[in-house]
């Protein structure tokens, strides 16, 4: 495994994302990744990750996650409950969602698995 715990490496993540680095977030991902969140849907591979967070962010040009604790889980993974708030540009809504995530990485230390869950389908801890 790689010399980074799960979890600073999930705060790196959430760190560029508060950024909105997307140059830098690009390269975090396996070629082969996957994303799954309850809120916006399923992607395969980092090109497509990619593409949906650029759409995202234009969508959310403000948002903005306060994480309280990041737990390393099962050796390769990292979770964290999260608050994300913005304003949604194309209403002009301010928006708050809860939820909780998991990252999974490769031994490398590159993110080859992410699961955004809504607070009312948490599952159990790691």
């Amino acid at each position: 495994m790689h010399a980074i715990k799960p979890a600073e490496l999930a705060k790196n993540y959430v760190t560029l994302s508060n950024n909105h680095d997307l140059a830098l977030i690009k390269p975090l991902f396996a070629v082969d990744a996957t994303y799954y969140s309850a809120y916006f849907g399923e992607y395969k591979g980092s090109a497509v990750i990619h593409t949906m967070m650029t759409g995202f962010f234009e969508r959310f040009p403000d948002a903005h996650w306060d994480v309280a604790e990041y737990l390393d889980i099962d050796h390769e993974g990292a979770e964290f409950a999260f608050t994300m708030t913005g304003t949604d540009a194309s209403s002009n809504e301010r928006v708050e969602r809860r939820g909780l995530e998991r990252i999974y990485f490769t031994p490398a230390g590159l993110i080859r698995h992410i699961a955004v869950y809504k607070p009312d389908d948490f599952p159990g801890i790691g």
